[in-house]
């Protein structure tokens, strides 16, 4: 340390400039460990990469990825597929992810969903809001043979389903344009690409309690969901994806209810054991 009233001297500024040095390198190599993680969880194919795509992907030269692939994949936080020479998420980061689904909130919430899914047998998800994006946390899928396909850890275009205009609800008008500095992202040719036009539906949602798109993401699918709010905050945002053959005003009615009641359930969950799935 420096004594106080003291100059800095060239020798003081070299070793100070090493000690930066080597907390900025400490800190660049924690953030590659997320960022690997986060590569192969959301793979596109769910296949994973191999040592090059990552090194491609990430934009990190091979030398300084080897040792951290090496510490992953010998800690089983990752494996490697021995034919495809592919990396794929290991073990012991399911065991984390199953840690998580087994802490006593997010069980709670997912019996909730399952009741959801006995009552009006379609698909129900449950997301958070990651900057543009709806990040999908938890799924209970439908009893039909024919249903949504989707995955937990999959991330779309909030402004492209409910549950993320749900989420984007709980945002200023403000908030949600700084979001998307290049425009809004297109799924289909029925995604609301329109500021205005989003932000007039994501008022609508703050009166009504309830968001909604049809075929806005995935042809042939239409969905309803409802903020979550703990403390005035949406932290989350529930959902039912119905296919478009299976809907009616009938169905519209079953899913608003379970949806709103579920909502309360899982307010009164977050007010008594202040849970956050953020």
């Amino acid at each position: 340390m420096l004594a106080k009233g003291k100059e800095l001297c060239y020798d003081d500024f070299i070793k100070l400039k090493e000690v930066l040095t080597m907390l900025q390198d400490q800190h660049r190599s924690t953030a590659r460990v997320l960022d690997i993680l986060e590569e192969l969880a959301f793979s596109p194919d769910g296949e994973g990469f191999t040592f090059t795509e990552l090194a491609t992907t990430l934009g990190a030269p091979k030398s300084s990825l080897f040792p951290i692939i090496h510490t992953l994949e010998e800690r089983k936080y990752i494996q490697k597929d021995r034919q495809s020479g592919k990396y794929s998420i290991g073990i012991r980061t399911c065991l984390l992810n199953a840690g998580f689904q087994d802490d006593g909130g997010i069980k709670l919430v997912s019996k909730i969903m399952h009741s959801i899914v006995d009552v009006c047998e379609e698909t129900c998800q449950l997301g958070i809001l990651d900057e543009g994006n709806v990040f999908y946390i938890q799924k209970v899928d439908s009893p039909q043979k024919i249903r949504m396909i989707s995955h937990v850890g999959t991330k779309l275009p909030a402004n492209s389903t409910a549950i993320g205009k749900a989420l984007l609800s709980g945002l200023s008008d403000e908030a949600v344009k700084a979001l998307y500095p290049s425009g809004l992202p297109r799924l289909t040719e029925h995604t609301i690409v329109d500021m205005h036009q989003l932000l007039s539906q994501l008022n609508d949602i703050r009166s009504k309690g309830i968001a909604w798109e049809k075929e806005e993401s995935t042809s042939q699918l239409s969905c309803l969901a409802v903020p979550l709010y703990s403390q005035g905050i949406v932290f989350a945002a529930l959902s039912v994806t119905v296919p478009l053959f299976r809907y009616s005003d009938e169905k519209e009615q079953i899913v608003r209810a379970c949806l709103l009641n579920a909502r309360k359930e899982i307010e009164q969950l977050a007010k008594s054991r202040k849970l956050s799935l953020a």
